[in-house]
């Protein structure tokens, strides 16, 4: 009979006493941890910095001022800030961090669709609970998740419906231009299927995609010049991240005006404009529903409140012009909202706090009252329409009158008009 080694058995009763020592210790500082944790899961490195790094800093910013007025139920918020580097699978596996080693009671986070769609299974599993704070392709229904981006029928529906008209320079053609993933694709169907009711031809449209990180849109911007040759165009660009950047160059590197071929853009706000020269591209368009330059008592704190955190904290281009944007907007609501409906439920617990999220408001920057509606965990919100002005600001050039209630099932896609406007209880 051979014996143990000696060595080895020693190691394993070691890293078995240290695993014990570990949990007892855990145990006692779940016990005597007087915050509350909370998860943020942005990329702080990758293709989606450019538009995510500043989602993590205004959670900080608005956990920093709901500290400061006491915290929530008397406990102060703890951040616990993950990098999953613009990488998709990753996303998966710091939500399990959060949920599972750091016991976060709630995550904000994510941009990209197929990055939220990667933590979604996992949240279900785990009920936990995330907030996302950008527009996407509707189409999905979590019990575990608030979607305080828009949703298409807030954005990108009365993007096109603009350019159609005649303010919006009664466009006949359109290039579908998008990042190749399923925010963009999913987009383009419900935009295809609507064009197709609105009587423009298959013929009439052009859809291409480029790769996450592309930087060569030479031959892209020169398609889109010979296509517009064929009647009045426009482009609905769908480009996520620093891919934004080339794009842009290579529209004032070619000389397409606003005026000649308008571009829409989902995913370009203040914060991506910042680096790139705007002078060529100014009366080009984004659809949000927020821009910084809109005038009310409520942004303009919003935007000083930002300003003096950025400076505080010495956050990167921020100091010397800072930047508010959408996504930032619907962050900054959707914590607020999720402190209140704690304080409502008196309670932490995921399940009492879905249910207090229900019917919850907030004035938000962008001049009006966002609810959460009562079943289907959107936003209500108005949707603007903007073009880019010499400096990087955008002119709000049309609104809806009021908040738009959200479709998260798109009318325009066959078989949703059976699907369920609330999240089925799991």
């Amino acid at each position: 009979m051979s014996h143990p080694n000696p060595r080895r058995f020693t190691l394993k009763t070691l890293s078995a006493a240290a695993v014990v020592a570990s949990l007892g210790f855990a145990g006692l500082s779940a016990q005597a941890a007087d915050t509350i944790k909370v998860g943020v899961l942005h990329s702080l490195s990758g293709t989606m910095a450019i538009s995510e790094t500043v989602l993590k800093d205004t959670v900080l910013m608005a956990i920093d001022e709901i500290n400061a007025k006491g915290g929530v139920l008397g406990k102060k918020l703890e951040p616990v800030v993950v990098d999953p580097a613009s990488n998709w699978p990753l996303f998966a596996e710091k939500t399990k961090q959060l949920l599972g080693q750091d016991k976060v009671s709630v995550i904000f986070g994510c941009w990209t669709s197929v990055s939220r769609k990667s933590v979604l299974p996992v949240v279900e599993e785990m009920n936990g609970l995330l907030f996302y704070p950008v527009q996407y392709e509707g189409e999905e229904l979590s019990k575990n998740v608030f979607y305080t981006g828009a949703a298409p029928n807030q954005q990108a529906i009365p993007a096109v419906e603009y350019l159609m008209s005649k303010d919006g320079g009664s466009a006949k053609r359109f290039v579908l231009l998008g990042t190749d993933y399923v925010y963009p694709r999913t987009t383009n169907k419900i935009l295809r299927a609507f064009l197709k009711s609105k009587g423009v031809a298959d013929k009439d449209i052009d859809e291409k995609y480029t790769p996450f990180g592309h930087s060569d849109y030479q031959t892209i911007v020169a398609d889109i010049k010979k296509f517009s040759a064929g009647g009045k165009t426009a482009v609905i660009s769908t480009i996520n991240g620093d891919s934004n950047v080339p794009f842009y160059k290579e529209l004032g590197n070619a000389g397409l005006k606003a005026k000649d071929v308008p571009v829409v853009a989902f995913s370009v706000g203040e914060e991506e404009l910042r680096g790139v020269d705007t002078k060529p591209l100014v009366g080009h368009l984004a659809a949000w529903n927020y821009f910084m330059s809109i005038k009310n008592p409520t942004n303009a704190e919003f935007i000083k409140k930002w300003s003096e955190y950025a400076k505080a904290k010495k956050i990167p281009g921020h100091m010397d012009k800072p930047l508010t944007n959408d996504p930032m907007e619907a962050t900054y609501i959707g914590i607020h909202m999720w402190k209140q409906a704690v304080e409502k439920a008196k309670s932490t617990e995921v399940d009492k706090v879905i249910a207090a999220m229900a019917g919850q408001t907030f004035k938000a920057p962008g001049g009006f009252t966002s609810k959460m509606d009562e079943k289907n965990h959107h936003l209500h919100k108005p949707v603007f329409i903007g073009e880019i002005k010499a400096d990087g600001q955008f002119n709000v050039v049309w609104k809806t009158p009021g908040p738009i209630k959200a479709q998260p099932w798109s009318p325009f896609i066959e078989g949703n008009d059976k699907k369920k406007d609330e999240p089925e209880k799991k």
